[in-house]
């Protein structure tokens, strides 16, 4: 630093400054230092002093072959107590304690050369008590005009929050790692309880949970320094404070820095001296549904003044070992589940097996395998070690018709009951098929049972039957025993109501005698909800003379409900009809069973990607912001120090952080289908030729560009911005997934999806138009694919990529009614598709906004109403409105807008925020002023958020949107635009 001494500084009222340090060198007696009285001081040394008084920054002067110590009031904290008070003194005495290593840094200093030293650990005490920090130092020399170095000078920047932050997420970091293959619920906390005692410097670190009383909690393991001793066992909660208490069952986060002077402990200190001789402690309480369940807790032996960033990292502790307790829980019940069922599975009396469709269409190559099977399997089929085995391979020429009886089950989700002949084995079976879920598995489950004896039964019956009377008798007898034998509910009834014989299975499966069953009408035995469609089905079955099949409830003699699967037949006499049903009870409970095991799988996927998502979203708008408000900063402190030169570069930093911000929003919102889009019919293939240019420059003269133009593309209709953005997207990352150069294809074609084609794109049958983008770069592995569109997932290093790009693409294309998809194999290329729905309609002939400098400005001084709660909103778009020739009226809400259109005031345009307080939304007062004066033409001004009262960006005729943050720029030209539109 050069100081000139050319201008003259008065000594009345040295220094100018405000602030203690400059009130403290108007009174210092300074003819006891080696400066001398102010009036000789050298103005160079008045100059230095007056910048350093009013810098913002934590400064020092050691002026002077005595190295005088000065200091402004930001560097007062850094002093720590002195022996003596510091101002005057010089350097060397004021840091007698440390001047071994001040010593060379200043004679460097002196010598001319800088110095920097970054991350310094310092105490300091500030209000509540001592706090770590760390501060980054430089050390300047300081020159006279003839070039002379005469001082040097000290700037000392806190780093305390940017140290803190990165000693958390490595912190955080450690402990998912840690916790990641951790299984049992014990080992989770103590792993956690250690890692945060000894980040936190603690003397113990625990887990305590809360008994279903709500009276005690219960530490297990815990961890400790040495020092203190065990929180382990069973403690009560209130005899550590009624209103410490209160506030955990609250879930509010309790930091007690002295136990003894805290006054929430009201005489509870034996509790605490009891635990440890606790003096210090933080406790981060958690709750589920309301209830308080467990506290993890940090505490020490000494005063401690808990910071926020100790109880953030005590709360982010909480929160991930319980969510990892949880999943723990979970794979232990999963686990368990899979016991019981597969325990179940092979003691089955019934064979059962998994059968998966295989080889292409259904017809004569389509085939399944057998993916699983009980132990009772071969007892019922006489067939072994079906696993792994095709049907076609296993029963030969009678496989089609197996195969045609699956194949209905799983095209149409219907189960299906029958008996059939196994000719392979010469065995009868009765079987049950249903799909398993979902659809995409492919997957039939079967259940059946060997009917051999009973057909033979049936067989010998049916002989009887045409035996001698002499054998009616043997006959009846083996009818009988098959009737008392059966397992189904067999039953003879009329359409009166009444049945007049039940099997024994039914007071087996039910409870009820077959007095009571026979004396009551057997629609009381239904469910109230299933009594009518069943008589309903009775009925139909009376009209058409055909059996019929239907589920319902049926009351047990317990009192609670069973569902029977019915099978039902009329008998010739149009009087009676006999029913056969089965218990689904076990069936039921498994899909049952089943259904919440995938709910399970499903929340927990979906709480990990949320985790994600703020994860990298905070991590990137911290960042942004940190230009944002950085860039400003400088420019005040520029603008102080008359120092105009820099002011420039900074404000374009902070524009240029501001609109990546922007950016990043739209994104998330476009993967999160809430932004608000402008469609419009458009031609695909016009729209890429306007483009291509553009793509050719970004992706360099290495890589060959070319485009296939489907022949009589269909129309569209898109926000067309975004699809640019879509598409020039898709170009950067196949131009950086092609670092030594390629081929880049842009195609676009008409497609007509049928139901399977349909089907594997999550989307409707019907017409659609496809926009790919391939290359043949480096690829992907399918585990790559399977994450590509999850947001903030990037293969890029960082700094080069958000990883919101393709998640933007796939946001903004099922927003737009269509899909996109990734086709990619590794070290031959990729191909990127968007489909969307064809629309039927013509393009638009004009899809571009005039530019600014085609727009004239207003000659007729047209009046706009502007609407915002927004003091600064309202007041650019006023100045940029009086700029262009308008007039301007002003409203802070809708009520006040709303005035101002019932008046007779002449009004051309209506530019309105779609967030408003006090009861009506811009939406709301554009269609009242819509009301009130047809026609009028509007602006919206959004955040994005509010896209669903705009009803999800499908504005009517005469209606416009411009997104914040926006650029004065675009507004002027939107609102010409807008105006100048007849």
């Amino acid at each position: 630093m050069v100081l000139s001494t050319d201008s003259q500084i008065s000594d009345a009222g040295f220094p100018a400054s405000r602030g203690l340090m400059a009130e403290a060198m108007r009174a210092h007696d300074w003819e006891r230092t080696a400066l001398g009285p102010p009036s000789g001081w050298p103005v160079a040394l008045k100059v230095a002093v007056n910048i350093m008084l009013d810098s913002p920054e934590s400064m020092f002067i050691a002026w002077g072959p005595g190295l005088t110590f000065l200091c402004n009031d930001a560097f007062q904290p850094l002093l720590r107590p002195r022996r003596k008070p510091p101002l005057g003194q010089p350097l060397r005495e004021l840091w007698f304690d440390s001047w071994g290593q001040i010593e060379p840094i200043v004679d460097k200093a002196l010598a001319g050369i800088g110095s920097r030293f970054e991350d310094l650990p310092i105490t300091l005490t500030r209000p509540g008590g001592e706090e770590r920090t760390w501060w980054t130092f430089s050390y300047s020399p300081v020159r006279d005009e003839t070039g002379a170095v005469v001082a040097m000078m000290g700037v000392a920047n806190e780093t305390t929050t940017r140290v803190l932050g990165e000693r958390r997420h490595a912190f955080v970091i450690g402990l998912q790692d840690r916790l990641r293959d951790l299984t049992e619920r014990s080992a989770i906390a103590a792993a956690s309880a250690e890692m945060l005692g000894v980040y936190l410097g603690a003397g113990r670190a625990g887990l305590g949970e809360v008994d279903p009383s709500g009276e005690f909690f219960t530490v297990a393991h815990d961890w400790t320094d040495g020092r203190m001793s065990t929180l382990t066992g069973r403690w009560r909660l209130n005899d550590f404070s009624t209103e410490v208490m209160t506030d955990c069952r609250a879930g509010r986060t309790v930091r007690i820095d002295d136990v003894i002077a805290d006054k929430r402990i009201n005489g509870a200190h034996t509790a605490y001296e009891a635990a440890g001789n606790v003096r210090a402690c933080i406790a981060v309480p958690l709750l589920k549904n309301g209830r308080f369940l467990a506290a993890f807790y940090a505490d020490q032996m000494e005063p401690r003044l808990w910071t926020d960033d100790d109880e953030a990292i005590v709360r982010e502790v909480a929160e991930r070992t319980w969510a990892a307790m949880e999943r723990a829980h979970t794979d232990l019940a999963l686990a368990e589940s899979e016991r019981r069922y597969r325990a179940l599975f092979n003691a089955m009396d019934e064979g059962f097996c998994i059968i998966e469709f295989i080889d292409g269409p259904h017809g004569p190559l389509s085939d399944y395998v057998h993916i699983e099977a009980n132990p009772a399997y071969a007892v019922h089929a006489g067939i072994t070690n079906v696993v792994g085995q095709k049907v076609r391979a296993m029963v030969g020429a009678e496989a089609q018709g197996w195969i045609d009886l699956y194949a209905s089950v799983l095209h149409t989700g219907r189960p299906i009951r029958f008996e059939r002949e196994l000719e392979a084995t010469g065995r009868w079976l009765e079987l049950a098929a249903f799909r398993v879920e979902p659809p995409e598995r492919n997957q039939v489950a079967v259940l059946f049972q060997d009917l051999t004896a009973r057909k033979r039964a049936e067989t010998a019956l049916r002989e009887l039957n045409e035996t001698l009377e002499a054998r009616v008798s043997e006959r009846s007898a083996e009818r009988d025993r098959l009737w008392r034998l059966s397992e189904d509910m067999l039953a003879r009834a009329d359409y009166m109501g009444m049945m007049s014989a039940v099997s024994p299975a039914w007071t087996r499966s039910l409870g009820w005698t077959a007095t009571e069953l026979l004396s009551r009408p057997y629609a009381t035995f239904m469910h109230s909800q299933d009594a009518a469609p069943t008589l309903a089905a009775i009925e139909r079955m009376r009209e058409t003379a055909e059996p019929t099949r239907f589920e319902n409830r049926i009351a047990t003699r317990d009192g609670s409900w069973k569902p029977i699967e019915w099978t039902v037949s009329p008998e010739p006499d149009g009087i009676n009809f006999i029913a056969v049903g089965r218990d689904l009870s076990a069936t039921k409970a498994r899909e049952a069973e089943m259904r919440r095991l995938e709910e399970a799988l499903r929340q927990s996927q979906k709480m990990e990607a949320v985790g994600q998502l703020t994860g990298g979203l905070a991590h990137d708008f911290n960042n942004l912001l940190t230009g944002i408000s950085g860039s400003l900063e400088l420019v005040q402190a520029r603008v102080l120090q008359g120092r105009y030169a820099d002011v420039d570069r900074y404000v374009l930093a902070a524009q240029s952080a501001s609109k990546r911000a922007a950016s990043l929003t739209h994104r998330l919102l476009a993967f999160s289908r809430r932004q608000t889009l402008d469609p419009r019919t458009i031609n695909i293939n016009a729209l890429i030729a306007g483009m291509e240019e553009l793509i050719r420059r970004t992706i360099g003269p290495s890589i060959a560009m070319e485009t296939v133009s489907g022949a009589g593309i269909w129309s569209i209709h898109v926000d067309p911005n975004q699809l640019e953005n879509a598409l020039l997207n898709l170009a950067i990352n196949a131009r950086d997934a092609m670092p030594e150069g390629g081929k880049l294809t842009i195609e676009t074609a008409n497609r007509w999806l049928d139901e399977r084609a349909a089907r594997e794109r999550d989307l409707p049958a019907g017409q659609y138009v496809s926009m790919c983008v391939s290359d043949n770069g480096v690829g992907m592995t399918p585990e790559v694919v399977a994450k590509a569109f999850d947001p903030f997932f990037t293969t890029k290093p960082i700094g080069l990529g958000t990883g919101l790009g393709l998640s933007m693409i796939y946001g903004f294309a099922r927003q737009s009614g269509g899909q996109a998809r990734i086709y990619s194999e590794l070290g031959k290329g990729t191909m990127v598709c968007i489909y969307m729905p064809r629309h039927l309609g013509d393009a638009d002939s004009a899809s571009i906004e005039p530019d600014a400098a085609q727009l004239a400005r207003s000659q007729s001084g047209e009046t706009v109403l502007i609407i915002d709660d927004e003091p600064l909103v309202r007041m650019l778009v006023v100045d940029t409105l009086e700029e262009l020739g308008y007039a301007a009226i002003e409203a802070a809400d809708g009520a006040a807008g709303l005035k101002v259109l019932e008046s007779d005031t002449h009004i051309d345009l209506l530019v309105t925020d779609v967030g408003l307080p006090n009861g009506m939304n811009g939406r709301q007062v554009a269609d009242a002023a819509r009301q009130l004066r047809p026609g009028l033409k509007v602006l919206f001004i959004t955040g994005f958020a509010e896209n669903a009262v705009l009803n999800h960006g499908h504005l009517e005729h005469g209606m416009h949107v411009v997104t914040k943050p926006f650029e004065i720029a675009d507004l002027s030209r939107k609102i010409r635009s807008i105006i100048l539109d007849n």
